[in-house]
């Protein structure tokens, strides 16, 4: 990639970023609600202690100026004090972060476990029973909202099975000391089994409930894009030199079919950012999402723009990526 377009790469956050900001920070503004007598609740405050914790948190201040602040404190990295909290926004979401990171990550590596064979083998069976049962489950997917489909998995396996835990990330006995942040993978780098089992049984209902949407589109995905593969020049002439379909299948036209899956997986990840707030909060799951609604509530504006902003940085950052991956994947193209 040249430098030039690396640099109009990244100048293009700098408005994402800002028109975000604006966004969130009115949308807080207009809803109904004050975080001090939300905070307070049937506490017998005075009048004159409502006005000190207001002026303390800044709420006495005209918007403007408290969002002229915001965005002076984030350019340094700094993003005020949680109301909540009454600890650095930055901490309270370093916190929650790995517990998203790593049911973000487990939930696309499912979807894309699922899509890829499932879309070549749809194409390469093109309607036949396999390929119109691709696309029952891509419109399946695509069309269950992720609350639902959640509440239902945890009646079926939890509820009525008892074979997966209903919440949570693991349970307190199973605590391993931290080295990743990532529970299922600490478990295993510090030799407790057992408790890679028990993260692992935490961590499949909310992963296969973020998964299956994703994985839904990025069958449609693969399977459009490797009919068209199949359909080229190069693979009818490696068939007619010989080559077992086999080989040709999956050391030639996957790669090529590959390149617009990866794209849209990439932009997809960010969606999963985004879902994970719903999903999260069905499973109990303590990350980053459920903090989020969970501040909305409250009215913790400190966090909630923080954290928004980071999703929205996360988005663009990813979009970027996929942009790279595919003009590896594809060197024809250039940015």
């Amino acid at each position: 990639m040249k430098p030039l377009a690396l640099v109009g790469r990244i100048a293009q956050l700098v408005p994402v970023l800002l028109g975000v900001s604006v966004i969130v920070f009115v949308m807080m503004a207009l809803t109904p609600g004050d975080p001090v007598e939300i905070m307070l609740a049937d506490q017998q405050a005075t009048p004159q202690q409502v006005q000190a914790m207001r002026h303390d948190m800044g709420l006495d201040r005209p918007a403007l100026e408290r969002f002229g602040v915001f965005l002076g404190n984030a350019l340094t990295g700094n993003f005020g004090l949680s109301f909540f909290h009454r600890r650095p926004v930055a901490e309270v979401i370093a916190e929650r972060l790995p517990a998203t990171v790593e049911l973000t990550l487990a939930a696309l590596l499912l979807a894309i476990a699922i899509s890829v064979p499932l879309g070549v083998v749809a194409a390469v069976k093109k309607n036949k029973l396999v390929d119109r049962l691709a696309a029952l489950g891509s419109l399946f997917g695509i069309s269950l909202p992720g609350f639902w489909f959640g509440i239902i998995l945890i009646i079926l396996f939890a509820v009525h099975l008892k074979l997966l835990p209903v919440s949570g990330r693991m349970e307190f006995a199973c605590e391993v000391p931290a080295i990743t942040t990532l529970v299922t993978i600490d478990s295993l780098l510090r030799g407790r089994p057992d408790c890679f089992a028990n993260a692992l049984s935490h961590l499949i209902l909310p992963a296969l409930t973020l998964a299956l949407p994703m994985a839904a589109v990025l069958t449609r995905v693969q399977r459009a894009a490797m009919l068209e593969v199949l359909r080229s020049d190069y693979i009818v002439f490696a068939q007619a030199k010989g080559i077992s379909r086999r080989r040709v299948l999956w050391r030639h036209a996957l790669k090529n079919a590959l390149v617009p899956t990866v794209t849209v997986a990439a932009i997809e990840t960010g969606s999963l950012l985004g879902g994970n707030m719903v999903v999260e909060t069905v499973f109990g799951w303590p990350g980053l999402g459920r903090l989020v609604v969970e501040s909305i509530f409250v009215r913790n504006y400190p966090l909630v723009q923080a954290a928004v902003l980071f999703y929205a940085v996360t988005y663009v950052l990813l979009n970027f990526i996929a942009d790279v991956l595919y003009t590896m994947l594809n060197p024809r193209v250039r940015l």
